[in-house]
């Protein structure tokens, strides 16, 4: 059963790496399937042309894909990303997503409040009238109460690490990298599984991406000189790993201590089941268990297709 669906996982994310290097027209059938739109992501890069982006959202919200949040989080960075990097346009591309149906208006808040734009919330008070079913979400991002995405609990939130990929394959920005480079001190954490798995899942598809990616190469290079004591090691080993192309060291490196803890537990969580909370961590382990039977293959995060990388682990945790 886990070979069988590994088999269709791979098969869905290599579907995203096939792009040609001069990447897709935005035409309509760009946008006809999540791995369409997945192609669109990974290649944005190329050739960047924000004008597609009220298109593709519409197409996103027509398959469904905001209907499960903590699987969306790379659309709902990469929306974010373009908006940031295009704030001549913004007013243009967020009003041409209207309408948009309301359980799914979460991707022109948050669009708005991660963009990084210095007058976002002038922005969201132009918008506001158009969505009255989220005057709760917007007005908890206007006073604070809710973090913007470079300051997310990503050990709490694995969707922040997924949309902190969206907006770095949206805008080739530093900071999504650096903010994730802070937490590889958490790939060796022997407290707290939480944040060993996401550290992992970090370290892990840094790596990747890094092997296809000179931009984020030269960015984790660049970062190298900068970093504390937790974070320079588990750097130093992704910088290797990527220009060495052995990341399957760092697939069994993770594996062995998620397996560590799950059998011993943790000094802060020794009484409670880890794999009884995957929904906290499903996104990053999934990444982790795939990558580890070698399946993370193309120059996307795994989690690029979240519910892949969920069903994933579902699957892989009822095998051991």
């Amino acid at each position: 059963m886990l070979r069988a669906f590994l088999v269709f996982a791979l098969a869905v994310v290599t579907a995203a790496g096939s792009v040609s290097a001069a990447g897709p027209k935005a035409k309509r059938d760009v946008f006809a399937s999540p791995e369409a739109i997945q192609h669109w992501i990974k290649n944005y890069r190329t050739a960047p042309d924000p004008m597609p982006l009220p298109t593709a959202v519409k197409a996103m919200s027509r398959l469904g894909i905001f209907r499960e949040v903590d699987n969306a989080g790379i659309y709902f960075g990469f929306v974010a990303g373009v908006i940031g990097a295009n704030p001549q346009l913004a007013d243009k591309l967020l009003g041409e997503m209207f309408p948009v149906p309301p359980e799914d208006q979460i991707v022109v808040v948050r669009a708005i409040a991660w963009s990084g734009l210095p007058e976002w919330k002038a922005l969201m008070g132009r918008f506001v009238e158009r969505m009255p079913a989220r005057r709760v979400l917007i007005e908890r991002h206007m006073y604070g109460k809710l973090p913007g995405l470079m300051a997310l609990p990503l050990d709490e939130n694995p969707a922040g690490i997924d949309a902190l990929w969206g907006y770095y394959y949206a805008t080739g920005a530093p900071e999504p990298i650096r903010r994730l480079i802070s937490t590889l001190g958490w790939s060796t954490d022997e407290k707290d599984v939480d944040k060993l798995t996401a550290g992992n899942m970090i370290k892990l598809t840094l790596g990747i991406n890094a092997t296809r990616d000179l931009e984020l190469m030269t960015i984790l290079k660049r970062e190298a000189i900068h970093q504390t004591k937790a974070t320079a090691r588990p750097l130093a080993d992704v910088i290797e790993a990527a220009e060495t192309y052995e990341t399957a060291k760092m697939r069994k490196q993770a594996l062995a201590a998620i397996g560590e803890l799950r059998q011993k537990g943790s000094s802060t969580k020794r009484n409670v089941s880890f794999w009884g909370q995957v929904g906290t961590t499903a996104l990053a382990l999934g990444c982790v268990a795939a990558g580890a039977l070698g399946q993370v293959q193309v120059g996307l995060p795994c989690i690029i297709g979240g519910a892949t990388a969920s069903a994933a682990l579902k699957v892989y945790t009822l095998e051991k």
